[in-house]
């Protein structure tokens, strides 16, 4: 039978639920970072902001050379379990037990302790996020090699991720509320309660998704030909060069939405408002994105979310501080389309590339590529981080205290215009990549025949 059409490229409900809950865990792990990591390493452990900056980018630097190290190492595992599940079941626990380390803020010390304090914890956390991760990403395209079904899965993975998000948005200003005056216990409330979310959504995603027999592959020789063998393939660096862009863009603009906030409309609250508003209309706009996609392909879709995106960075940059919380507020809002057109097209159209490299070679390596993936995204939000913590202390930043001229400039262009420029380079980049429906189709149906020929008898090629 052909691989190009099967059966079982169509998905089970159970399969599209079990898979996407994953993503909420996921999505909470990654709102809590990237919303908070800085600030609390800053107001509450009481770093100062370049060395946390610092910390932070140094720990995702390590842990981007970890990813590519378990992405092979899940493409050699052969259990009874599969290749990805075991690395979802013995690591959930461990997971969610550092994320509560992380925010067990250490006893007073000097800058140097609480330095390395955070880059080690740090460091582990990430590690242990990156063992469960990425063979949970590269489950993706094992489940189906159908081109629509494909953002179909992601859509039900991404409306979870949506409630994951919302969750890391919205309830950590609350837990901190039921701890007056000691943000040290409230940031450890979260760390606990939160990683008991992500242990169980990892657990919930390997109990319920059943892998396939691992397909046949001639495998490479060794870690070094498995990555060049990655990088050759030219419409998946197109992607992950849009992708690490656009979630650049997002390191800044969301590690920076507490600081502007709080110091530039003076409405720290605010916060939580316009996150939820952001992403409950984003989570109301994925389904939409699947249709608007079937319509006018996963590349326009993720295209029409990067301008929307950068549009909105501009306007509260520039209008937000003189119209105040309400005007920016509203802005989050209409960003919210934007946010719900963005969340799937990249992550359906990843598969599609390795896809049709795998017709091609014969390898079936897919942790080899989300492993170099989360290189890039973690290389991303390490340089969003510490540019962001090294910007604010060139620029004067003292926590809790009245900022002055120069801290104020640096907050608005973190959140405006330097977003805003990545955006629209991704989506510049975007017009570059090849591989729409119509041309995925030919390229599994030119490597279809082409084995067909090799195999067939010499009086009958």
């Amino acid at each position: 039978m052909s691989e190009q059409i099967r059966s079982d490229d169509r998905l089970t409900l159970r399969t599209k639920l079990g898979f996407g809950v994953g993503d909420l865990g996921g999505n909470l792990f990654f709102t809590v970072i990237s919303f908070w990591a800085l600030n609390y390493l800053t107001d509450t452990v009481g770093l100062a902001a370049g060395a946390a900056g610092a910390a932070l980018m140094a720990g995702k630097l390590w842990d981007a050379f970890v990813d590519p190290v378990v992405g092979l190492a899940s493409d050699r595992t052969r259990t009874r379990w599969g290749r990805r599940r075991p690395y979802l079941l013995w690591g959930a626990v461990p997971l969610g037990v550092i994320l509560a380390l992380f925010f067990a803020a250490p006893p007073p010390m000097d800058q140097s302790g609480l330095f390395w304090w955070a880059l080690l914890v740090f460091a582990l956390l990430n590690t242990a996020y990156s063992v469960v991760n990425i063979p949970y990403s590269s489950l993706t395209p094992e489940l189906t090699a159908d081109y629509h079904e494909r953002m179909a899965l992601n859509g039900y993975r991404f409306g979870f991720a949506v409630i994951g998000t919302i969750l890391g948005a919205a309830l950590v200003q609350p837990i901190l509320g039921f701890f007056p005056g000691d943000k040290r216990s409230g940031f450890l409330a979260v760390g606990i309660l939160f990683g008991a979310v992500i242990t169980l959504t990892a657990l919930l995603t390997a109990i319920s998704v059943r892998e396939r027999p691992a397909a046949p592959s001639k495998g490479s020789s060794s870690p070094l030909k498995s990555w060049l063998g990655v990088w050759k393939n030219k419409p998946y660096r197109i992607i992950l060069g849009a992708y690490t862009l656009h979630l650049l863009g997002i390191t800044f603009l969301s590690g920076m939405l507490v600081y502007y906030f709080k110091y530039v409309l003076r409405d720290e609250g605010g916060t939580t408002l316009a996150m939820l508003l952001l992403l409950v209309i984003a989570g109301v706009f994925i389904p939409v994105s699947v249709v608007f996609s079937k319509r006018f392909g996963k590349v326009r879709t993720y295209q029409v979310s990067l301008v929307i995106l950068a549009a909105a960075a501009l306007l509260v940059s520039t209008l937000g501080a003189s119209l105040g919380s309400g005007f920016v507020l509203a802005v989050m809002a209409g960003a919210g389309l934007g946010m719900g057109f963005g969340y799937a097209p990249p992550f359906a159209i990843v598969p599609d590339t390795i896809e049709v490299e795998a017709r091609k070679t014969g390898l079936r390596e897919e942790g080899a590529y989300y492993g170099l993936w989360n290189f890039a995204i973690k290389v991303s939000q390490a340089g969003g981080a510490a540019g962001s913590g090294l910007v604010l202390g060139w620029a004067g930043y003292v926590a809790d205290q009245n900022q002055g001229p120069a801290s104020l400039a640096a907050i608005q262009a973190l959140v405006g215009p330097v977003p805003a420029f990545l955006f629209l380079a991704s989506a510049a980049l975007l017009f570059t990549y090849p591989l729409d429906e119509k041309a995925y189709a030919e390229a599994l149906n030119t490597t279809e025949k082409a084995k067909v020929d090799i195999q067939a008898p010499p009086d009958q090629q």
